[in-house]
């Protein structure tokens, strides 16, 4: 799972914990752990959500002003389905 170079700062600090993916369907599953840097992303679950579940709020927890700024960037290749994946940051390994 990648993540925009301005959300890793935060995401290893622990500020954003959450991320919005429009995929086909999930690419990451819980328990598993995605490299980032000098850590890894730890998945503790995955949500389908409906587009308009996405509130300004549910955008900026996941690093992003607002809903559009988080649309530009969650959409990957063709996926219409919505993801919410609630994560944390562990250094190390």
């Amino acid at each position: 799972m990648q993540f925009t170079k301005r959300l890793r700062e935060r995401i290893r600090s622990g500020e954003i914990t959450c991320t919005i993916r429009i995929w086909q369907r999930p690419k990451v599953k819980v328990g598993g752990s995605y490299p980032m840097e000098d850590g890894k992303v730890l998945v503790t679950s995955i949500h389908r959500i409906a587009i308009g579940d996405i509130t300004g709020e549910l955008a900026r927890r996941s690093g992003f002003e607002g809903i559009v700024d988080l649309l530009k960037v969650a959409k990957h290749g063709s996926g219409t389905n919505v993801y919410l994946i609630e994560f944390e940051y562990c250094e190390g390994e």
